[in-house]
């Protein structure tokens, strides 16, 4: 019989209380297989239900935390929980099975991240009680009788109990809600090491999970994954098990306590998967949370449609309700205060970024809260929740980013959580490097980049950089200087925007500084639209330098300007009518002077010239400057071989003012 460690690890249950016979059987059956991977804390709407994690921080973590290298000796194969939990009790007593590969030479101990303020009962290796030390305050080394060899794969089983610290943002905290006791975790960055012996930081998922929680059986326990049983012990006690076969970072495991009441909406996924939205809410709440989650059926079914499938379709997506400032996007059961669209669409987000794929360093923070800021903001895009909503939603995050001149999106202090979830730069200009680079490269190009991340990436972690790479080859651009601009340097753009207009010539002169001295100028196409006698004309131009002046042909008077209309760049923005700008567009006789052939494929020839001096600036239609140049007297060849196949404008420049003329490039 061929035996997968799948099947070994969704039979685990079989062998829940006593880990010493599953690991003979674990053991002799991993020799011959090999191990694979199974396939926010909210900032929202200006007017939604927003709390930053950074504001809720009680304390800073320790920078020495981050990838400990005294775990990188092993990774991470699988974790079984075992915990007693009464939330009416701040205190936590159980065991923590972990299974692990040895990634080094040959090991003769084991470290963990773990709180010495929990008394350890007992540790058992093979039916052995270890020897222990905890050194430091979260650190614990354990000690074989015996060298351990690469490629082993091994486990033991810590059993422990106390009152766990809650760092971080409270990563373990237990609370009252109408009257009733409720217990929750919440670990990152990283609370883990609080409340359970663990691998910190962001290089090792755990491949998969089982959590068994013991409680009075007036509570219902949540957690990560599926809900497997539920069975009631001795009349006063009930025993929740949930089992998650997924990769998940340590910092994602979670678990609440509480009277829940539950129910569940059905989501119909893009395969025509129909998966449960499992909700776990405070009964006094649960009219208002009918509503949000099911809102919220329909933002998981975009956001599954435009990325890739729902990363954790054959479990759930869920919610269970706690009482800290916001949400949580623990994996496969977002924790929230409340049911409004903006928390729960920015959670459900990061079920994608976040979970499914994860920020591969605290840098990096952007690459989880970045992305679930503007997916929320996509989501009212698609489902305007009032009168302008996704206009109002930029145009907040916009207010936000430039309140301040500087502060980059690539995290400078990653040893302060309020440096790392900081709202403007994290969430809401995090968000924005997103929205400008949809605007650069064009919504299929943007998306499909986005896909290919996600696909490449998946259950793993990731860098600003991967990202990078995967757009600039959906695009076909390099986008170097726009993350040297708007991911490492700091502040943003402001644009001064003076126009004029003669005969059927608006002429804009844009020029642009900066907030910061980190930038020296933004290289960004921009958008403007032209208003006037009812009608309208909107071009983009490829703003290439301060001062740059472009040539827009429109067949009526221009009456008003809007540099930006539709929001794309973070930016501060003045746009006014200057009559100097267009002193020297006049009405220049256009009779003798003759631009032909035109159409023509490779030459334009330009004549009778004598009377006006010097140059010619040829634009297509957008205001872009593709070729200029200066005249000799007589006739002039140009060159236009180059330009590809469309219709341009030549302007004929002279002391009496511009000439201009339409052609057309074969």
């Amino acid at each position: 019989m061929f035996l997968s460690l799948r099947f070994i690890f969704n039979n685990i249950s079989t062998y829940q209380m006593r880990p010493e016979p599953f690991l003979s059987l674990f053991l002799t059956v991993v020799c011959a297989l090999f191990v694979s991977n199974a396939a926010a804390q909210i900032l929202g709407h200006d007017n939604d239900h927003y709390c930053n994690k950074a504001h809720a921080a009680r304390n800073m973590f320790n920078p020495l935390l981050r990838n400990n290298p005294l775990t990188e000796t092993y990774n991470l194969k699988y974790y079984r929980f075992e915990w007693d939990i009464d939330p009416a009790v701040y205190g936590i007593k159980g065991t923590a099975t972990s299974y692990y590969e040895v990634v080094s030479d040959v090991i003769k101990e084991i470290n963990f991240e773990f709180s010495n303020q929990l008394t350890i009962d007992s540790i058992v290796w093979h039916g052995q009680k270890m020897t222990y030390e905890q050194p430091s305050a979260y650190l614990l080394k354990i000690f074989f009788p015996e060298s351990i060899a690469s490629g082993s794969i091994d486990s033991l089983s810590i059993s422990y109990h106390g009152a766990p610290p809650s760092g971080g943002f409270g990563s373990f905290v237990q609370d009252v809600h109408n009257g009733t006791s409720v217990l929750w975790t919440l670990s990152e960055p990283f609370g883990a090491q609080d409340w359970w012996p663990c691998k910190n930081g962001l290089n090792d998922k755990i491949d998969s999970i089982d959590v068994i929680i013991t409680t009075p059986n007036t509570y219902r326990a949540a957690s990560n994954g599926l809900l497997v049983s539920e069975n009631t012990l001795d009349g006063t006690k009930k025993r929740f098990h949930w089992k998650h076969r997924y990769p998940i970072a340590p910092y994602l495991v979670a678990f609440a306590v509480t009277n829940y009441n539950t129910y569940t909406d059905d989501v119909l996924l893009s395969d025509n998967t129909v998966m449960p939205m499992l909700n776990y809410v405070f009964p006094e709440d649960e009219v208002a949370a009918r509503r949000g989650t099911a809102d919220n059926v329909k933002v998981l079914q975009y956001y599954d449609s435009l990325f890739v499938d729902y990363p954790f379709k054959r479990e759930k997506y869920g919610h269970a309700q706690f009482k800290w400032g916001s949400g949580m996007e623990h994996q496969t059961m977002s924790f929230v205060i409340n049911y409004s669209w903006g928390l729960l669409a920015h959670e459900l987000a990061h079920q994608w970024f976040g979970d499914f794929v994860t920020c591969g360093a605290w840098e990096d923070i952007w690459l989880n809260e970045g992305f679930a800021t503007y997916l929320e903001g996509l989501s009212r895009e698609r489902y305007p929740q009032s009168t302008n909503d996704w206009y109002n939603w930029k145009n907040g995050k916009i207010g936000s980013i430039i309140s301040q001149p500087g502060g980059s999106v690539l995290v400078s202090d990653p040893t302060s959580v309020g440096r790392i979830f900081s709202s403007r730069l994290s969430y809401n200009k995090g968000s924005y490097l997103l929205h400008q680079l949809r605007w650069i490269v064009g919504d299929e190009l943007f998306f499909a980049g986005l896909r290919n991340y996600l696909n490449a990436r998946a259950y793993n972690y990731a860098t600003t950089e991967q990202l990078k790479s995967h757009l600039e080859t959906s695009s076909g651009r390099n986008l170097t200087e726009y993350f040297s601009d708007w991911y490492e340097g700091e502040g943003y753009p402001l644009y001064s925007v003076k126009w004029g207009q003669a005969n059927d010539i608006a002429r804009l002169k844009i020029d642009q500084t900066t907030s910061s001295n980190k930038v020296d100028f933004y290289e960004m196409p921009v958008e403007i639209l032209l208003k006037g006698q009812g009608k309208q004309t909107n071009v983009r131009l490829e703003h290439g330098y301060s001062g740059q002046e472009f040539d827009i042909n429109v067949d009526f008077k221009v009456e008003s300007v809007d540099f930006d209309p539709n929001l794309w760049i973070a930016c501060k923005k003045e746009v006014s009518k200057d009559d100097l700008l267009i002193s020297s567009i006049a009405n220049i006789s256009e009779d003798g002077l003759t631009v032909q052939p035109n159409p023509t494929r490779n030459w334009l020839a330009v004549s009778n010239i004598s009377s006006i001096t010097k140059s010619y600036r040829i634009l297509d239609l957008n205001g872009r400057v593709c070729m200029s140049g200066d005249f000799s007297k007589g006739l002039n060849n140009l060159d236009v071989n180059a330009l590809k196949s469309g219709t341009y404008i030549i302007s004929v420049m002279g002391q009496e003012g511009i000439a201009t003329y339409k052609f057309v490039k074969i």
